[in-house]
């Protein structure tokens, strides 16, 4: 077997596109900055074959589940109840990883997985000299919610298997274990990396084409759009009830939108003269550098895109079925990267004019001056780094 640096990531994937793309982002970056590291995506989401990704990354997909409103589970395409689906993807992901070898097995978020699939291959690999690292988000959920989910799940003893815990955030604007029962121990492990700096992805899909001429326009993303339906057909009523020019807007409505949905909104954008609509890219990046300003919800990659890309943002973010998006939104706002129009004011079309009127002239993030905010990947790689070397050094001894 090649002994050449060999990287497994967890993500587990059930609705949206959150996961899927930072694990992507991760990926890319770190066989860029490695030319002999490969690194294999476990992933149950069922899109990942609409992106592409970069020599040496690769994918398995496992059968994908999708997460109701109410929490619980079901199986995405299978006639298989949600205990038979997870015994599934539980075999192909510790097989895998028996196979695969890693040096490293990085998991994001959830610390034993989907409904505790990924104990199984923890518990092997730590017998092994695989290294365990956690990967977080800035934010996870309420303090109060994070505690009675992760001790029903048994996440806090399953945090004393990983060497490490990554959170792709700075600790000044938020910390994701704040007021939960976690140990000193645990805390020790902690990195903060910084946020995960977003680019232009090479592809040999065509560009998105200039939606307005080279006119500037206004970016709005629900990110999968399958909770995005609000903040879409509030942006859509404001440019209905305006009398006096906006800029135009272009609404990304997401790949996980209700079709009814989406084909309702592109009916009504054909009323307007300054507002088109597209129901899905795999390259948002080329859109985001294009446009002058952005509205969105609130979610872990959005955040990060309009950091790198530096673009005035009005976030609206969700508060169902977790606080997530609003925590971080406030977190943000309070450290002058953008500013947040609560979905309680849905569906006043007051409080959205007057926030699309004031997207222009906003400050871009970044004139906020936090230092290392956007160092994520570049610590991740610099922590890969040392850890394969560590293990080389080990292994010529």
């Amino acid at each position: 077997m090649s002994t050449k640096p060999r990287i497994l990531i967890y993500s587990h994937d059930t609705f949206g596109l959150g996961h899927l793309r930072r694990c992507r982002t991760i990926a890319h970056a770190m066989v860029e900055n490695d030319p002999d590291l490969s690194v294999l995506i476990l992933s149950g989401s069922p899109i990942i074959g609409s992106f592409e990704f970069r020599s040496r990354v690769d994918f398995v997909r496992i059968p994908g589940v999708i997460k109701l409103r109410n929490g619980d589970y079901t199986s995405l395409n299978l006639s298989l109840d949600i205990e038979h689906t997870l015994a599934i993807r539980s075999s192909i992901i510790e097989h895998t990883a028996k196979i695969f070898k890693p040096d490293i097995f990085l998991v994001d978020k959830e610390p034993t997985g989907l409904r505790g699939e990924i104990k199984p291959t923890l518990e092997h690999l730590k017998t092994t000299d695989t290294r365990l690292i956690l990967g977080l988000r800035d934010v996870l959920d309420d303090s109060e919610q994070l505690q009675e989910e992760w001790t029903r799940k048994g996440a806090f003893e399953a945090l004393n298997l990983y060497d490490d815990i990554w959170v792709y955030g700075l600790s000044s604007i938020h910390n994701p274990l704040e007021g939960t029962e976690v140990t000193q121990s645990t805390y020790d492990k902690v990195l903060y990396t910084g946020y995960l700096k977003r680019g232009l992805i090479r592809s040999s899909v065509p560009d998105e084409p200039d939606p307005f001429g080279g006119d500037p326009f206004i970016l709005v993303t629900p990110g999968g759009g399958g909770d995005g339906v609000e903040l879409c057909d509030w942006v859509m009523r404001a440019y209905e009830a305006r009398e006096a020019p906006l800029y135009p807007a272009l609404l990304v409505l997401g790949p996980f939108m209700d079709t009814d949905h989406q084909s309702e909104f592109e009916r009504r954008a054909q009323e307007l003269r300054n507002v088109k609509v597209i129901r899905f890219t795999p390259n948002i990046e080329l859109l985001m550098q294009k446009a002058m300003a952005i509205v969105g919800m609130g979610g872990y990659n959005i955040f990060c895109e309009i950091l790198s890309f530096n673009k005035p943002t009005v976030l609206v973010p969700r508060v169902v079925p977790r606080r997530e998006q609003s925590i971080r939104a406030a977190r943000a706002k309070a450290a002058g990267l953008v500013n947040v129009l609560p979905i309680d004011a849905y569906p006043d079309v007051e409080p959205m004019i007057e926030a699309l009127v004031g997207l222009p002239q906003q400050a871009p993030p970044l004139s906020s001056g936090l230092n290392g905010l956007m160092n994520g990947l570049d610590v991740i790689n610099q922590e890969t780094a040392r850890i394969l070397e560590t293990r080389q050094q080990c292994a010529a001894q």
